[in-house]
């Protein structure tokens, strides 16, 4: 009788609570989960080399039976290791690990294994005596592996193991290697998965990809593509079942996502006209001249707002391409527009014309913390100060009105109770504040468009808690200062369509960036002490928030940020004020430390790249940051925005200390490229989806994240998404995959 796929691993297989937290921790609860945990990689039996065959400084691959494993230390030097000797039909090859003496503890005495590393050779005796090598006491000459990898293997080449394809397989020298936990080996998984699939579970498995979809873009099915994802026969299956499953992820996100969109445009939603003249006069208004993007940011979004139906954009620009202006602009096109309805339905014209007679149109303006809401405050008073209009902050702990009565250039603080009376009856045109706009007790009178600020810190849950709040459906405006590539801006905003503004005002300094090796610390110090002298700030990025524990961490050397603000403040710069911030500390000690930075009242912040986003501090222009190899490159990029914020001449100081060349010509390129979108291209290149900061939370797997580096395969599958919720809405022909849709809608970090 085929299983289920909903049963728990640990009813089928007898496990240990060992096994079972390991099990856990590799995110495997039931048969399905197995199924889907997919090789990390393959290897390859035919890569083996015979070990009578080997030579100095070789890189090699060996295969063989591992006996004598003990742990020792070093004749001199005392330093422990694990020493094993390999031996196949040709002869025999020691193997040592230095300072991992717990190898020897790890693979059972006579057991088969995979043997990869660098082939070292034997000094003599005397020299070995002399030096202190801990291999001394070796024959001269000897060969041996230096701190090789090691896997256990079923059995030696030349074939791995029983095919899942039954008994008339094919010998075939690939073998999965799987992620593993301590208790749960790549081994464990193999063979669980081989008795899977001889149970008959591929009966019991459906066909999520539509027929058509699968020949047209030459997809295996479901049931072979499992097959060669775990028992590949060439490297050409494995890559087509990647190829297959990766495809199968990002058009699975993209359903959710155009489910979304296409739920949200059935409300009916403002057509805003306005006289594109007054908008064009509203941005010469502006204390800069506006960018060729920032027009056609404008143009695209006003376009979209006479559709007929709920915009929903993403606006994504780099650090100071000025996204608040258009934010504004746009703004400025609601609130002083008059919607004419254009719908045929009788119930929609009476619920807009309704909305229309009830005053003019509303903004909201949501930020995710306090200060950024604070400073977005001050930015709209400067914009809409001339024109006849009130705005309102609201915060947890602040509520504010702009004009005051006592003053009309100022604005003053009010009670929580007035300020939501007057967004109830439609006093306030904008609204701006934090998380507080989506509380039940905020109710807007005509609410036709909301725009919100680093809409990556946002869910979709959220965003439609202000959103839905009408009948009416507001337009939507996101818009995000973090540069991320386009496969995955189509991928994770695929409900969202996308605006660029890839270019900066002019006139604006470029920040001066350097790279800075540990002998030039003096001299940079230097230079910053000078920009302090002159009432400048700093701030001092560091990787950690704590210093490593040294029983478990010893061979990691980095700054943090606690312990670095205590040597600045002891040795560098002690005269001044330093603070720190870091993701431990709490929401209002985080705006508490921000505002006296902002106010002038700390010198030097020292934090993690925790540090908000869009804050904008024109007086801090230089900022250090530690260990810089550790961050990826779009990551830097944001973190040196920080200070290009005023007229002054702004610096970043790139501290690193690693010695790898890789990682120094990587750095470099951050002194060369022209703008964040292009860094964050080369960092999905570099350094892999993997390795991005912030794409687990999505809940994109491995094999998913291999997409994102494939541009043709993210726009068809969303092509193809579009197509299918036109074509059926509700995915009612395709359970199966709706089915896989609403799961992973509802473990991804959407809401």
């Amino acid at each position: 009788m085929p299983l289920s796929l909903d049963i728990p691993v640990s009813e089928h297989f007898r496990i240990t609570p060992v096994q079972k937290d390991a099990l856990k921790k590799l995110g495997i609860h039931t048969l399905e989960d197995l199924l889907y945990h997919f090789p990390s990689r393959y290897g390859d039996t035919a890569e083996a080399r015979s070990i009578d065959s080997l030579q100095k400084s070789d890189a090699a691959v060996i295969y063989g039976k591992i006996t004598g494993l003990k742990a020792g230390k070093g004749f001199k030097t005392r330093i422990t290791m694990a020493i094993a000797t390999v031996e196949d039909e040709s002869g025999r090859v020691q193997c040592v690990w230095f300072n991992q003496p717990y190898i020897a503890k790890m693979i059972p005495e006579g057991a088969f294994v995979r043997v990869e590393g660098k082939v070292s050779k034997r000094r003599t005796k005397k020299t070995t005596q002399e030096s202190g090598d801990p291999v001394a006491g070796g024959q001269e000459g000897k060969l041996y592996f230096s701190n090789p990898k090691l896997e256990i293997v079923d059995k030696l080449p030349t074939s791995v193991g029983d095919s899942l394809f039954g008994n008339n397989a094919k010998a075939h020298s690939l073998y999965p290697v799987y992620s593993e936990s301590r208790g749960i080996t790549s081994l464990w998984i193999y063979h669980s998965l081989q008795k899977i699939f001889k149970s008959g579970v591929l009966d019991v498995i459906e066909e999520p990809i539509p027929a058509d979809i699968l020949e047209k873009y030459h997809l295996p099915g479901i049931k072979t593509a499992l097959i060669w994802m775990h028992a590949p026969l060439t490297r050409d299956d494995a890559l087509s079942a990647r190829k297959r499953f990766s495809f199968q992820e990002i058009f699975i996100i993209q359903l959710g996502r155009q489910r979304t969109r296409k739920e949200y445009e059935k409300h009916p939603a403002f057509d805003i006209e306005t006289d594109p003249k007054h908008v064009k006069e509203f941005i010469h208004r502006f204390p800069f001249i506006a960018t060729d993007a920032q027009n056609r940011a404008v143009e695209t979004i006003l376009a979209d707002m006479k559709r007929g139906r709920a915009m929903s954009r993403l606006l994504e620009g780099d650090v100071g391409s000025g996204k608040t202006a258009v934010a504004a602009a746009t703004a400025y096109a609601v609130m002083t527009s008059k919607p004419k309805p254009r719908t045929e339905s009788a119930s929609v014209v009476d619920i807009v014309e309704t909305a229309v007679r009830r005053g003019p149109l509303q903004v909201a303006y949501m930020c995710p913390t306090e200060i950024l809401a604070t400073q977005q405050f001050e930015s709209f008073i400067q914009y809409f100060s001339y024109m006849p209009i009130q705005i309102g902050l609201l915060t947890g702990s602040s509520c504010c009105k702009f004009p005051s009565k006592v003053n009309p250039k100022g604005w003053t603080d009010i009670s929580r109770v007035q300020l939501l009376k007057w967004v109830g009856d439609g006093s306030i045109s904008v609204l701006i504040g934090t998380h507080a706009l989506i509380q039940k007790s905020v109710k807007f009178k005509n609410l036709a468009y909301v725009i919100i600020d680093e809409q990556h810190r946002f869910g979709v849950g959220q965003r439609r808690k202000l959103v839905r709040k009408d009948t009416i459906a507001p337009h939507l405006l996101s818009m995000t200062a973090t540069p991320i590539p386009r496969t995955l801006a189509l991928t994770l905003y695929g409900d969202l369509d996308l605006t660029l503004l890839d270019q900066s005002p002019s006139g604006r300094k470029q920040i001066i960036t350097e790279l800075v090796r540990p002998d030039r610390r003096e001299e940079i110090y230097a230079k910053i002490r000078q920009e302090l002298e002159a009432g400048r700030q700093l701030y001092v990025i560091c990787p950690r928030i704590n210093e490593p524990d040294p029983d478990k961490e010893a061979a990691i050397i980095v700054k943090s940020v606690k312990e670095e603000a205590r040597r600045l403040k002891r040795s560098i710069f002690s005269q001044y004020e330093i603070d720190i911030l870091h993701s431990e500390m709490k929401s209002t000690k985080k705006d508490e430390v921000m505002k006296r930075f902002k106010d002038g009242k700390v010198q030097i912040l020292c934090a993690t790249s925790v540090v908000e986003v869009g804050v904008n501090i024109p007086n801090a222009t230089t900022i250090i940051i530690e260990g810089a190899e550790r961050f990826g490159l779009a990551q830097l990029h944001q973190l040196r925005g920080r200070v290009q914020r005023g007229s002054h001449q702004t610096y970043c100081y790139a501290f690193t200390e690693t010695n790898s060349v890789k990682s120094i010509e990587r750095l470099k390129v951050l002194q060369n490229a022209k703008n964040g979108f292009e860094l964050a291209e080369l960092d999905l290149a570099q350094r892999g989806t993997g390795e991005m900061s912030g794409l687990r939370q999505w809940g994109i797997s491995d094999v998913a994240m291999e997409a994102l580096k494939n541009l043709k395969m993210v726009e068809v599958a969303r092509t193809e998404a579009v197509r299918l919720i036109e074509e059926d809405f509700d995915l009612n022909e395709y359970p199966s995959l709706k089915k896989m849709v609403e799961k992973h809608t509802s473990e991804a970090h959407f809401e």
